[in-house]
Order: structure tokens, then C-alpha cells, then sequence
């Protein structure tokens, strides 16, 4: 897997919409209808990211859910982490 550039990292923010780079990670803030909605969407993406073999790193409170994509074995942004940040969409937008 191979480091997007800057220019692939700015275009794929450009079709995700409300993602934005910070340092080496894409990042979002979700905040979803209620707790439980919050959990539901967690767990989803849960699955969806293990069956793709990479994991977000989660910060989550009450409503709120905040999701970083990075891969760590590459010390930064790859397609691997596009990827994710869409399927985390999936994932929340019954939620949000």
C-alpha cells in the first residue's frame, strides 16, 4: 500500500465531503440522534472495518463519535483510509 499524495488526499476530501486531514489521518465528527443511535453506528462500522481488516481509531461521547483513519504501517493516508472514511459514512447516515 502506498502513501496518497497530497493532491489524492485534497481530491478524495473533496468527494467525502465533511472529512478534513489532520496531520497523517483523515477525521470526522459524527453526531448521531441519541446514545444508542451513537452505539448502533459504532458497531456497524465495527463490522464493515474488520471484514476490510482496518480499523478507525474511535473517540466517543454520549452522541458524539469521532472516527480517524490512518495506516500505520505506511506512517500515513493510503486508499485504505478513503475507503474507510466512505464505508463510515454507510455506516452513520441512518444515525445522524
Amino acid at each position: 500500500m502506498t502513501l496518497l499524495s497530497d493532491e489524492h488526499v485534497t481530491a478524495a476530501l473533496r468527494e467525502l465531503g465533511n472529512w478534513t486531514r489532520r496531520g497523517e489521518a483523515l477525521e470526522r465528527t459524527f453526531t448521531c440522534r441519541s446514545y444508542a443511535d451513537a452505539m448502533a453506528a459504532v458497531v456497524r462500522l465495527g463490522f464493515a472495518a474488520e471484514a476490510a481488516d482496518h480499523h478507525p481509531d474511535v473517540a466517543w461521547s454520549y452522541r458524539t463519535v469521532t472516527l480517524r483513519f490512518t495506516t500505520h504501517s505506511e506512517g500515513g493516508i493510503t486508499a485504505r483510509d478513503v475507503a474507510g472514511a466512505a464505508s463510515a459514512e454507510r455506516a452513520f447516515a441512518p444515525f445522524v
